[in-house]
């Protein structure tokens, strides 16, 4: 079987695929797109059936093309995401092979470039790119047994609420996907208990502004390091129900129980660390500290723009937050199932490089790996606060495309030749 021959493979046909094909394309740069499924295939199959996006159609799409059937300050579903980089992929004529998986990336010896092994052969290429993202593999702590009898099912096998049986559910873990499980599964009746870690609360609108129009002007997703302590501090925000704030207090007045981390199993009973008042403090600050930072940047500005004053103010806590569950007799309580929200790990053992930390993370600046000629793009904090956004990831692939074309210019340097 002959081997094929790319100056740039690009592997994987999500969100950070397409955007690289996007700039390699304009650049003029050959390249070929390797996706193992289809395009954006975690947006149609890897999510429940109710998501929508996290941020509003005129902000989390890419620059040039918006969404079709979507209003602009609406929340795109999940399947018309996914069709938006399909028809996207198609505007820009991206060469993308699907059903094609990457085992193996190995760099050459004595020759440049890498040798890449799929299941439909052998390719070489100058320049890898790993463009598939962070949702890689699911994380479930190994906190409750599979011989506890329960059912336990994470976050992205999550669908809906008639797939688990008749009972109460602990839904783990309380950012955007945790909260919105929760909800889901309390409107359908289920008695719900959400274990709340520590997290940031946004504000889904204020003063008329969606909290993605204010991180923007604030400066905020500009940001290139998170702050400390804050690297893998999850975000309630919803696109849900049209867009509205996260609030703990209204999700345990519909009847929610919220408890404190998930700490423990033993003989049917889960035991809750005390931390719940905690993390609904912290995570109310972080939602009192960005309205503050918008009125001030109202009043700068002399912007006409609505003063919301009852959004400052916080109700009292709940019992269940005030007095918090420190264990939970499963059987008792009618539990019968727990979804784990608890966020995913990735999987880079085809990309057998020197491209990682000692934790075994992708080492890079930018999305610029330490082994040359190896990129990543996709990931959270890539560059910047925004990477983790459809139009973050637009941008980093961006640059990763002006560091290749910089790149192939130096190898295309002949020295000439000396006079004779």
């Amino acid at each position: 079987m002959s081997t094929e021959q790319v100056e740039v493979l690009v592997v994987g046909a999500g969100q950070a695929g397409v955007a690289m094909s996007e700039h390699l394309g304009t650049a003029g740069v050959p390249h070929l797109v390797l996706e193992r499924d289809r395009i954006a295939e975690r947006w149609r199959t890897g999510r429940w059936d109710s998501l929508v996006a996290n941020g509003p159609a005129w902000h989390d799409r890419f620059p040039n093309m918006e969404f079709g059937e979507v209003d602009p300050d609406g929340f795109a579903a999940k399947d018309q995401v996914a069709d938006y980089f399909a028809d996207y992929a198609q505007k820009i004529s991206a060469p993308i092979r699907c059903g094609v998986a990457v085992t193996s990336v190995r760099r050459n010896s004595g020759r440049p470039g890498f040798t890449i092994e799929t299941s439909e052969g052998t390719v070489e290429a100058r320049f890898v790119v790993a463009a598939t993202g962070p949702f890689q593999i699911p994380v479930i702590p190994p906190i409750v047994p599979d011989s506890a009898g329960l059912t336990q099912i994470h976050s992205s096998s999550y669908r809906n609420s008639a797939q688990l049986p008749e009972g109460g559910v602990l839904v783990v873990g309380a950012g955007s996907s945790g909260v919105q499980i929760a909800d889901e599964l309390r409107a359908s009746g289920r008695d719900v208990y959400l274990s709340v870690g520590p997290h940031d609360r946004p504000p889904r609108s204020y003063r008329g502004r969606d909290f993605c129009w204010w991180l923007g002007v604030l400066g905020l997703w500009d940001l290139e390091t998170p702050p400390a302590g804050a690297e893998h501090v999850t975000i309630a925000v919803s696109g849900a129900h049209g867009g509205r704030t996260v609030d703990f207090r209204e999700l345990a007045a519909a009847g929610i129980t919220l408890v404190g981390r998930t700490a423990g199993h033993r003989d049917g009973v889960l035991t809750f660390e005390t931390d719940l008042a905690a993390n609904i403090a912290a995570g109310d600050a972080s939602y009192l500290a960005l309205l503050r930072e918008a009125d001030e940047y109202v009043d700068r500005n002399g912007l006409d723009l609505p003063a919301e004053p009852e959004a400052h103010l916080l109700g009292p806590d709940p019992a269940c937050v005030t007095d918090p569950l420190v264990e939970l007799d499963l059987a008792a309580a009618g539990v019968t199932s727990i979804v784990w929200a608890t966020g995913f790990t990735t999987d880079y053992g085809w990309l057998q490089v020197d491209a990682f930390d000692e934790h075994g993370r992708p080492a890079h600046r930018r999305g610029v790996s330490t082994e040359p000629g190896v990129y990543f793009v996709g990931l959270p904090w890539l560059s910047r606060r925004g990477s983790s956004f459809i139009w973050g990831v637009w941008h980093d692939a961006k640059h990763i495309a002006d560091h290749i074309v910089t790149q192939r210019g130096y190898l295309a340097y002949r020295a000439p030749r000396p006079p004779q």
